[in-house]
């Protein structure tokens, strides 16, 4: 079977935002933010100096990577996709690159991705990366800094720490830490299904294209999202949460969804679909040609809420049951 063959029978996926916004899990100082959780350092514009300590607080000592790859088998989903970084700049993984990362910045010491490349390898889950490839907030140089507050009124770019966004210059972020972090995640954790990136803003289509080259080159069977940039990938990447209604053409889509309102885990978001409703979702999106990517958020022990275990556990029966 081919990666697109693949793909598309896939059908279901769940996806995995966790970083070191699950510690402040939506709330700042006494403020509770009424976005996705994790924006938190943009919408509070936390400087790094002060964000990054959180890293000494990262210690999920109930993470199990078998038990996350179980639960995405109990509901019928045939893949998963993990944060291997988010807009912060903080690494899942032991990165060679940059030392902001799980293993060299915390005390859990233990490379999240490597694990549950393992379990996945071992229970039969592909299992797909998400890599932030133009946002850095933690880079003098990283992208988004042509755009100015436009995402609800928040900073794509970190200009609290460095304000003078005419003087930044995104190709030093993609070559020192962008571009080796990719080759990284491609060569330390067996095969992949496909990678996932997000918002490009300031990439050029000589980097994205680059990028595409890649992955294709040191993984031949993985497959690459739309959110590479400059009209580039292997398959379209619908908005976040967008449920087109329309019956797809010829080609792979797939919508990214959320099981409540956030992506990264926020204490007080208890606005959580039921099963039936996932199940209404999902029919829909397969039946016009799409995947449904369904996220979930574990909170800073390592734990996927109990509330979305129940459902998924739920949405899995009745998947089966038909």
């Amino acid at each position: 079977m081919t990666k697109y063959e693949w793909f598309k029978q896939a059908r279901f996926g769940m996806m995995i935002h966790w970083g070191l916004y699950c510690l402040p899990a939506g709330e700042w100082k006494g403020q509770r933010m009424d976005y996705i959780g994790e924006w938190i350092q943009s919408k509070y514009r936390i400087p790094n100096e002060e964000y990054h300590k959180l890293a000494a607080a990262f210690n999920p000592i109930l993470f199990d990577a078998d038990e996350w790859v179980s639960l995405a088998q109990d509901a019928g989903m045939k893949y998963m996709v993990v944060t291997a970084k988010h807009h912060d700049g903080f690494a899942m993984y032991h990165s060679k690159v940059d030392r902001f990362n799980v293993v060299d910045a915390t005390p859990f010491k233990r490379d999240v991705i490597g694990e549950l490349a393992d379990a996945c390898a071992r229970k039969g889950m592909k299992l797909g990366l998400y890599y932030s490839q133009d946002l850095d907030w933690s880079e003098p140089h990283g992208g988004g800094y042509t755009r100015g507050h436009t995402n609800v009124g928040m900073s794509w770019t970190n200009d609290w720490d460095f304000p003078e966004n005419e003087k930044k210059n995104y190709t030093e972020c993609y070559e020192r830490k962008i571009k080796p972090q990719v080759r990284e995640i491609l060569t330390q954790y067996g095969e992949l299904c496909l990678i996932w990136f997000d918002t490009p803003m300031t990439i050029s289509q000589e980097q994205s294209r680059e990028l595409v080259d890649m992955v294709h080159t040191l993984q031949p069977n993985c497959l690459v999202n739309s959110r590479v940039g400059n009209g580039m990938g292997d398959y379209r990447s619908w908005g976040d949460n967008q449920i087109p209604e329309d019956q797809m053409a010829d080609g792979l889509f797939e919508t990214p969804a959320t099981l409540n309102d956030t992506w990264g885990y926020k204490t007080f978001d208890a606005n959580w679909k039921n099963a039936d409703r996932v199940i209404e979702l999902k029919n829909h999106l397969n039946s016009r040609g799409i995947n449904y990517l369904l996220n979930v958020g574990p909170d800073y022990l390592g734990r996927i809420p109990a509330p979305a275990v129940d459902i998924l556990r739920a949405a899995g029966k009745k998947i089966e049951s038909r």
